[in-house]
């Protein structure tokens, strides 16, 4: 059995999917948890802080293209569109508003699997170009006026956002870190 530290947030109104996922993902060592709407996938983002949000688009209460620009107010961490709305401009809109990945339903539970260890891997700044990151407590690193919220994965000058890729976040942190 693979063993894995991630939790990894699972949104979709279809229990079967959901139940599919959970059993799947926490097999191969993953904490997964659920939500089947998109207020619950907010809230349940905020409080758990996962690693990763599989998402899907057609959600009550809230659509994912909506839950997908919130999350993006607030971290960069990592999203992966599933969904049956397989229009290019269905995916256009989906990574534009952030998703770092799309998948198409019915979708092979291997092939998400492996996009998921695809994107971890891509995020994971404890893997960035193998170099160690001290460990510490703190999960806001501050230089001048530039915040770094490690937890978050969010940059801010001042009161100003600053959008950064998953690499240039990783990037940053680790230049602080190793000042």
């Amino acid at each position: 059995m693979e063993i894995h530290n991630e939790k990894i947030l699972v949104v979709d109104d279809e229990l079967s999917i959901r139940q599919i996922l959970e059993t799947r993902l926490s097999i191969r060592g993953y904490t997964v948890i659920l939500a089947e709407d998109g207020e619950e996938a907010l809230s349940l983002y905020r409080s758990e802080q996962p690693n990763l949000v599989i998402l899907d688009i057609m959600l009550p209460k809230i659509d994912g293209y909506e839950v997908c620009s919130e999350i993006r107010k607030e971290s960069q961490v990592p999203i992966i569109m599933l969904t049956a709305l397989g229009d290019i401009s269905d995916r256009v809109m989906g990574l534009e508003l952030g998703a770092d990945d799309y998948v198409m339903k019915p979708f092979s539970p291997k092939e998400l699997e492996a996009r998921i260890r695809s994107v971890l891997r891509r995020t994971d700044t404890r893997n960035t170009l193998s170099l160690s990151i001290p460990n510490t407590n703190k999960s806001i690193l501050q230089v001048g006026t530039l915040s770094i919220d490690t937890n978050k994965r969010q940059v801010s000058k001042g009161n100003k956002k600053i959008k950064l890729t998953g690499m240039e976040f990783n990037l940053l942190e680790l230049l602080v870190t190793n000042a």
